[in-house]
């Protein structure tokens, strides 16, 4: 009698933080924390969901059509390959979101948001083609740094978040230790590097 292997069974804690911490929440968090940040609150979160739109919502329309296309198996695009043809459409997505920003006469910390945004992602992309860096924490990381320079540096004591949004992708298998700590600092140095030389 020869044994067979049991199905794994999917850790449903780190699903539940993979999916509450995707991408796109986390830039819908924080476009809206960065909007409140400003000195009309008002006029700041409605720059917010401008970069909502841009950032977070027509990528993930187009994700969802790639799935309904076969094009990709889920929203989080688990493998590298599949990642190369989705971040050039992200980012020209962001791009125009940008230029309505710039043309519109937005904030200019609205509009360091979202070029730290299409910076990150101009990072991710070239590693991405030999490797598969977490995009869960690189954004993770750059949310956290734009909200420390937008709100106070007491925001950096939430940076164990990040390590948790990791220890959920590489309980689901979805990447390496080394892969979600270099998506991590990537994120954290880009993002908030970009941000804080273009915001006022």
């Amino acid at each position: 009698m020869t044994a067979t292997a049991l199905p794994r069974t999917e850790n449903a804690l780190a699903r539940r933080i993979t999916d509450g911490m995707e991408p796109r929440n986390v830039i819908v968090l924080v476009s809206l924390g960065v909007g409140a940040a400003q000195d009309n609150p008002l006029t700041g979160l409605a720059w917010a969901l401008e970069a909502i739109v841009f950032a977070a919502a027509l990528p993930m329309a187009y994700i969802k059509y790639g799935m309904r296309r076969g094009m990709w198996a889920d929203r989080h695009i688990g493998q590298r390959q599949r990642r190369l043809l989705l971040i050039p459409v992200i980012m020209a997505s962001v791009a125009t979101g940008i230029g309505l920003m710039v043309w519109l006469d937005a904030p200019k910390a609205m509009i360091a948001l979202v070029v730290a945004m299409l910076a990150t992602l101009a990072v991710l992309l070239p590693v991405t083609a030999f490797w598969k860096i977490s995009v869960h924490t690189a954004v993770a990381g750059g949310a956290l740094a734009m909200l420390a320079h937008s709100w106070s540096p007491l925001i950096w004591i939430a940076y164990p978040i990040i390590a948790v949004i990791a220890w959920s992708r590489i309980s689901l298998r979805d990447h390496t230790l080394a892969q979600t700590v270099a998506g991590a600092l990537a994120g954290t140095v880009t993002a908030g590097l970009v941000f804080a030389a273009l915001s006022p």
